[in-house]
């Protein structure tokens, strides 16, 4: 699940610095948000809820 966020925070973040210059800082606190979901899930591992 933490996999899929990741992705779709990831492609939200490209299309809007891609098509979006306006929303700047909104597309770059998704990046942020996209980077910590990928280190809890590197930390955390592969374990289920």
């Amino acid at each position: 699940m933490l996999w899929t966020i990741f992705v779709i925070l990831l492609i939200l973040w490209l299309l809007g610095f891609v098509g979006f210059h306006v929303l700047g800082a909104y597309i770059h606190i998704l990046l942020v948000i996209a980077l910590v979901v990928l280190i809890l899930q590197l930390i955390g591992g592969r374990r289920s809820l």
